[in-house]
């Protein structure tokens, strides 16, 4: 088992990584789009999730008091429309709209269960390590941490709307590094995305360990970059040598 011993703080991403467990958001809608039987093909709702996201990213739809529901509300009220316009989905305006409250609302609960999963461990890796966020977001990360029960973890938050800087740009996990005030080698990086996380944590210096998943295209990676690979955060405490019961005994002996 690869050990990272020497680490004493921890940068996580946060979409793919501690909502949904290394699975690609794209993924997770269109399992939503089967599940609520949306007639659209796979190829054209990809078409609609890249106009949404780079909407998204130019067009201040999102405001800082909006929620993660209101947030999935919002990116798939964008896809729908475009394929309505599109003419690749047909519908009059209360069909599409039940569409989007179905989609919205499973995938918000999907989040929920997931988080029964990760927050446990981020709860738990706070307590022996500094945490510090390093999201591309829309300016609410903040709410969605504090809607999640998330907020208390992190010592600093560093958001790509906030700060100017979008990942890959390595630039960002600079600000990361900085923040967390530690030598970037005494630093892990945890994240879904090889090229957004992995490559840009490398370059300034950091350890990385990549939550691979399911993901959404074919990406080509090089599997030696990362210092550890991981399937699922809940793996992450073993290999930095955190004992199953530590904390519980922790706070006994106090």
């Amino acid at each position: 088992m690869n050990t990272l011993s020497h680490i004493r703080g921890i940068i996580f991403d946060y979409g793919g990584t501690i909502d949904t467990d290394s699975r690609h958001w794209a993924e997770v809608l269109w399992s939503q789009y089967l599940a609520h039987r949306v007639p659209v093909s796979r190829e054209a709702f990809r078409e609609a999730y890249v106009h949404g996201e780079r909407t998204l990213a130019r067009t201040p739809l999102v405001q800082p008091h909006h929620n993660f529901h209101d947030v999935l509300t919002i990116k798939v009220r964008l896809q729908m429309e475009y394929l309505v316009a599109g003419g690749l989905l047909t519908g009059d305006t209360s069909a599409i709209e039940r569409y989007v409250t179905l989609v919205s609302d499973s995938c918000y609960d999907y989040v929920l269960r997931t988080l029964e999963t990760t927050r446990p461990v981020v709860a738990r890796l706070a307590e022996k390590y500094r945490l510090v966020l390093v999201s591309n977001f829309y300016g609410n990360i903040e709410t969605i941490l504090q809607d999640f029960g998330l907020h208390t973890y992190f010592s600093h938050i560093v958001e790509s709307s906030v700060v100017g800087v979008r990942k890959p740009d390595p630039a960002i996990y600079r600000l990361g590094v900085e923040a967390m005030g530690y030598d970037a080698a005494h630093i892990l990086v945890v994240g879904d995305s090889y090229s957004k996380d992995i490559v840009p944590a490398k370059q300034v210096g950091c350890c990385a360990a990549w939550l691979r998943g399911e993901g959404w295209g074919d990406e080509v990676v090089d599997e030696s970059l990362p210092d550890l690979t991981i399937t699922s955060l809940a793996h992450l405490p073993a290999h930095l040598l955190i004992p199953f019961g530590y904390y519980e005994e922790k706070r006994i002996k106090h």
